[in-house]
């Protein structure tokens, strides 16, 4: 088994690697292409974005039958995007591309607005109701809605690579990150002298959330955007009010971040220290490290995302699209830089260019302003981000097990869903999941096809709804 585990690893690694490549060309070109004939929507339509999203969080919204408000799609969506890898990712993107990573993080987040707009729209304009008369969409439909019957095959392979990804990077991966939460937690506050009990608290904790996921997913679509509304805005609350009071305390230290990452962006050797760590260090580095934390956080041009989108209910494509811009923008331009900057300012000394780095060098930042009792929150914060990514997959899952075989078919994967779940905190089977987060890797290519072709579509789009805005401020369907 261990030689069989090392095979995979060793397949999946260089298959990774290529596709790694391949998905953020094809991202920043999509992006760039986007970004240049739709004349940079995301740019100059900013703030009546922001107006318009983030603007009326606080009105009240209303939903028609199989259908969810835009507040609650985007917390669906925002979900299953902000999770751990916000608090390790970003810190690994930093030790291993140094400050300078951070500068191209920025970068493809600004690019990944207009992508992640684009992928909306499409979504909510090609969706169709479902047997329960639910708005369902996403890339398989807006592929097969859009590009025709005969492009179905593409839509089947996004589909089937989105079903085996959400058992990997929707759920046992994420659930792993509760574990290990839990269990450091544990250590910490001496309940455990030994890794003796681990086990039995292991099993108590994936039994615990599949009894949870199977009682949201068995509400359908309302209970879990029910859910997702109130838990999203708790915990990014939550982190960027301890995120602001570790920045407040190290004041001194955010111009020299700041200055770290625009200097690291071009010469990240002149930054980080020499030596044979620094030698790790180069400037592709540093844009691969960067681009890449930036498109697997936000998860723009993915796919995912634009499945829950499309159950809002909204008077044009373009209105929800727009909550797109503003995902990407809370996901990386807010929460992301958060994070860099805590690792910037308060947890420098514990870097190790060139080494990988967890959780563990995030949650040193706060520890070090705070004292050893807001372990309790970071535990707190990752098994939200972790329980909120998860519970995402499982409708990006369903909606597209339900395309690939029918309605029947969703029960049971409900059932296996909550399954993996005890498993992904009972076993260990990294090479896997690991497996499986290229799958979720490899979703971005079916998709970018799709977003190309139907990118005229995009465009048409936006010229008649800021025509139709300007002409009638509130125009409603």
């Amino acid at each position: 088994m261990e030689k069989v585990m090392d095979s995979i690893s060793t397949v999946n690694g260089a298959i990774s690697g290529v596709t790694s490549i391949i998905e953020m060309v094809l991202l920043l070109g999509i992006g760039l292409y986007l970004t240049f004939f739709s004349k940079g929507v995301q740019f100059r339509k900013f703030g009546f974005a922001m107006k318009n999203t983030i603007g009326k969080i606080f009105q009240k919204q209303k939903a028609g039958e199989g259908a969810i408000t835009p507040f609650q799609a985007v917390c669906t969506a925002l979900a299953a995007t902000v999770g751990t890898g916000n608090i390790a990712g970003v810190a690994g993107a930093i030790a291993m591309g140094g400050p300078g990573a951070v500068f191209w993080m920025w970068v493809s987040a600004l690019l990944g607005m207009c992508t992640k707009f684009s992928e909306v729209t499409l979504a909510v304009k090609f969706r169709e109701r479902n047997s329960k008369g639910e708005w369902v969409g996403g890339p398989m439909y807006y592929i097969t809605n859009g590009l025709g019957k005969s492009w179905k095959w593409l839509a089947c392979v996004f589909a089937g690579l989105a079903v085996l990804a959400s058992f990997g990077i929707g759920n046992a991966t994420q659930v792993s990150s509760i574990k290990g939460s839990i269990n450091s937690m544990l250590y910490n506050f001496g309940v455990f002298k030994t890794e003796d009990g681990l086990p039995v608290v292991n099993w108590i904790i994936g039994i615990a959330l599949a009894a949870v996921l199977l009682l949201v997913m068995v509400g359908g679509l309302k209970r879990l955007a029910s859910v997702t509304e109130k838990l999203v805005p708790f915990m990014a609350i939550i982190y960027i009010v301890f995120g602001l009071g570790v920045l407040i305390v190290n004041f001194k230290a955010i111009p020299a971040a700041f200055a770290d990452i625009f200097r690291g962006a071009f010469s990240p050797m002149s930054v980080v220290s020499g030596g044979v760590a620094g030698l790790f260090i180069t400037m592709g580095t540093t844009m691969q490290r960067g681009i890449a934390r930036g498109v697997f956080s936000n998860e723009a041009g993915m796919g995912s995302a634009p499945m829950a989108h499309a159950s809002a209910e909204t008077d044009h494509p373009v209105r929800q699209g727009l909550y797109g811009i503003f995902e990407v923008f809370m996901d990386t331009i807010v929460i992301c830089t958060m994070t860099a900057l805590v690792v910037l300012c308060a947890a420098r000394g514990n870097i190790v260019y060139g080494v990988e780095a967890g959780p563990a060098l995030t949650i040193s930042g706060f520890t070090a302003t705070y004292g050893s009792w807001v372990s309790i929150i970071t535990a707190i914060a990752i098994c939200s981000f972790a329980f909120s990514t998860i519970l995402g997959w499982s409708l990006y899952g369903s909606r597209c097990i339900e395309y690939l075989f029918g309605p029947k078919s969703v029960t049971p994967y409900v059932v296996i869903f909550g399954l993996v779940a005890i498993l992904g905190a009972t076993a260990e089977l990294d090479p896997i999941w690991a497996v499986a987060d290229t799958l979720n890797g490899l979703m971005a290519i079916p998709n970018l096809i799709a977003l190309a072709l139907l990118s005229p579509v995009v465009f048409k789009l936006v010229k008649e709804f800021f025509e139709l805005n300007a002409k009638q401020p509130n125009l409603r369907k």
